[in-house]
């Protein structure tokens, strides 16, 4: 049952047209120069630092479960919103579907706590989506489904962090044949971005997912390391699996799957040295591991990357046609995290998406979420109207290698190193 509709967030607006969403808004294009530049409208000076930042006018739990009930009862059902599973702590992970269409785009938010904007992103396209009466709406709730998962880690978005909040002793519990073993590499139990995880640990969840959906955790899987797959240990990556498995019976696939994503708040693109909005990518499974006895030899066939690649560049597309600054993620040719949910999916034959918005909460906290919200919204619509057109299919993938990549300040590429497998995505 949905809580009653008593006010709606201020960062939501009525979605009359979509180019509303997604017009840059006045005054916040961030500096071109190598330095921050100052002055009325400029972007601020970047820190990576780790600071109490107020996060008060991003989209809270309470706000989205309202803002849910709101969208499915003024779409007049066009939206169905479902409970889709539990976080550790109780809190109920929603799904909010619209359009019926064959083609399956499925995106998910804050499965990094502290990583905020995506949310509201999704929430102003579904109730575009819902609502609009506009040929565009009309033709993409014909021929694809939209499935979104605003908030996919509550716990960790309730503290405003990049963990979930579940101890190796509760995991321990809920599977036995793991007694006795240390914890998982993915673990958090120190401090990290500047949030203290002694007293209420967590984990990285995206990195605790496997290709096999079937798979149940090994005490000889346990602890892993960062090129090796997950184990599905939390039940927000449980229910995630589970969401993605229901689609792909009922539907027959999963075409798309997006995560949204941020990273550091002094990375560049590295064409014009310009502050980026968003960069984004396709996932990170060396080339070779594909090869006949490779590792992922088994996934060979069904490995998404064209696909990926193309949708990549769709988002990078739509992101510059709007007035914001893309670029690809950094995607060294040796990376390799099969235990991130766009890795494990895309083995499994789903194209899938990184996004990137530029800085965290406790690096920004609400400074040009406006202009990032819209970036992020600008690439997903592009995405979209691409697969429903089947425009994505004709792109070239090799030119995703010639849009801009990144740079980084000493500071950015610092905090980057400390983090190690964690990095910040």
């Amino acid at each position: 049952m949905h809580p009653p509709l008593r006010r709606l967030t201020p960062l939501l607006i009525a979605p009359v047209a979509l180019s509303a969403l997604i017009a840059p808004p006045a005054s916040a294009t961030p500096a071109a120069s190598s330095a921050p530049a100052t002055g009325a409208g400029a972007a601020p000076e970047c820190n990576e630092d780790p600071r109490d930042l107020p996060t008060w006018k991003f989209i809270d739990y309470r706000e989205m479960r309202r803002e849910l009930a709101h969208i499915e009862r003024i779409s007049r059902g066009r939206v169905d919103v479902k409970a889709a599973g539990t976080s550790n702590r109780g809190r109920t992970i929603y799904t909010a579907t619209v359009g019926t269409g064959k083609k399956v785009f499925l995106v998910t938010s804050e499965i990094h706590g502290n990583e905020k904007t995506g949310t509201t992103s999704l929430l102003r396209i579904l109730k575009w989506l819902g609502t609009s009466s506009s040929p565009e709406a009309k033709r993409l709730r014909r021929t694809v489904t939209f499935v979104a998962v605003p908030k996919i880690n509550p716990d960790g978005a309730e503290l405003d962090r990049r963990g979930n909040d579940n101890a190796w002793a509760e995991v321990q519990k809920d599977f036995p044949q793991l007694a006795g073993r240390p914890p998982a590499w993915n673990y958090l139990n120190t401090s990290l971005q500047g949030d203290d995880y002694t007293k209420r640990p967590g984990f990285d969840l995206n990195r605790d997912f496997n290709p096999n959906l079937k798979y149940v955790p090994k005490a000889a899987d346990v602890p892993g390391e960062s090129a090796l797959p997950g184990w599905f240990l939390n039940p927000e990556s449980q229910t995630l699996r589970d969401i993605y498995t229901k689609l792909r019976a009922r539907k027959g696939k999963v075409d798309v799957y997006v995560d949204l994503h941020h990273q550091g708040a002094c990375v560049r693109e590295d064409a014009q040295n310009r502050l980026l909005d968003v960069a984004v990518d396709y996932p990170p499974l060396p080339d070779k591991f594909f090869e006949p006895g490779g590792k992922y030899a088994p996934y060979a066939k069904t490995y998404a990357k064209k696909l990926s690649k193309q949708l990549a560049i769709s988002a990078f597309r739509g992101i510059e046609k709007r007035g914001y600054i893309g670029a690809r993620y950094p995607h060294a040719p040796t990376r390799d995290l099969p235990g991130q949910a766009r890795c494990s999916l895309a083995m499994i034959g789903t194209g899938t998406v990184l996004f990137e918005v530029r800085g965290q909460t406790q690096t920004m906290g609400h400074q040009m979420s406006e202009r990032f919200t819209r970036a992020v919204t600008a690439g997903l619509t592009n995405m979209l109207n691409d697969l429903s057109t089947g425009k994505v299919y004709g792109l070239d993938p090799d030119t995703f290698e010639q849009f801009p990549g990144t740079v980084e300040d000493a500071a950015a590429t610092a905090f980057r190193h400390a983090h190690d497998g964690h990095e910040l995505e």
